[in-house]
């Protein structure tokens, strides 16, 4: 599922099929559908002992937790760094120095996944910590961005109007601005999630582990049911993170909005 990132940076969540309350009711089917296609596949298919090395529930499973951990810990990492920075920088105190982050980040989104990868595996090591750093660095501009994009797009007349009756500048943002942002953001929240699980793929060329390890073995091997597995459930995991966002987003999104 293709997110889509505008020219200034700012991140929409997937739409089309996929983005109404009908979607997210019969995504869960698509997914099993998917899986169940998968295990037929697989089931019906001979496997040499390579292949089924590495295609057992036991393996499965470890990759499994492995994608999902550098999942959470990424995002949430870019959650903790982009939304409290995307809410300082659009201070009056700190609008003078929000191009030079912006192109920072923007410079993290420019670089390929792998790039990154692979940069901070010849600079400094390799392993789970490098590869969540290259995940944080990839995904961090949808967040920032948006964040600073809701927070700008408040109705001026509405902070002046809180300010008049007498809300401190802190009481303002956390009771006017943010919860009228909440939506804009949380959409760079859910971009940031799918890129995440995507990049995550990646993370087997720096020893983190991971369902592209199923990718890796697959292409390195030339057995085509070891990376048929590795993209399919990538994909699904994808989707399925989607499917989650989709709710919280709808479900945090105040009322009205």
């Amino acid at each position: 599922m293709a997110a889509t990132i505008r020219a200034n940076g700012t991140a929409t969540a997937p739409g089309g099929r996929f983005s109404g309350w009908a979607g997210l009711l019969g995504t869960p089917v698509v997914l099993l559908a998917i899986l169940g296609a998968l295990f037929l596949y697989l089931s019906s298919t001979p496997l040499d002992t390579i292949e089924q090395r590495s295609i057992n529930a036991a393996t499965i499973g470890r990759l499994l937790l492995e994608h999902i951990n550098l999942v959470i810990v990424s995002s949430v990492a870019v959650i903790v760094i982009a939304v409290p920075l995307g809410v300082l920088l659009t201070r009056p105190a700190f609008k003078r120095v929000a191009p030079p982050f912006l192109a920072i980040a923007n410079l993290g989104q420019a670089v390929p996944s792998v790039g990154i990868l692979v940069l901070l595996a010849v600079t400094v090591g390799t392993g789970f910590r490098m590869a969540t750093i290259a995940l944080v660095l990839a995904a961090l501009l949808s967040v920032l961005a948006n964040t600073m994009v809701g927070l700008n797009s408040v109705d001026p007349a509405l902070i002046d109007a809180a300010r008049g009756m007498g809300l401190t500048r802190s009481a303002v943002l956390f009771r006017v601005e943010l919860p009228l942002a909440v939506p804009v953001v949380l959409a760079g929240v859910r971009v940031a999630l799918i890129l995440n699980v995507g990049n995550a793929a990646l993370a087997t060329y720096t020893n983190a582990g991971g369902l592209g390890t199923l990718i890796a073995s697959g292409i390195a091997l030339n057995r085509l049911p070891v990376l048929l597995a590795g993209s399919v459930l990538t994909a699904v995991l994808a989707l399925a993170v989607d499917w989650l966002a989709g709710i919280f987003e709808r479900l945090l999104r105040p009322r009205g909005l």
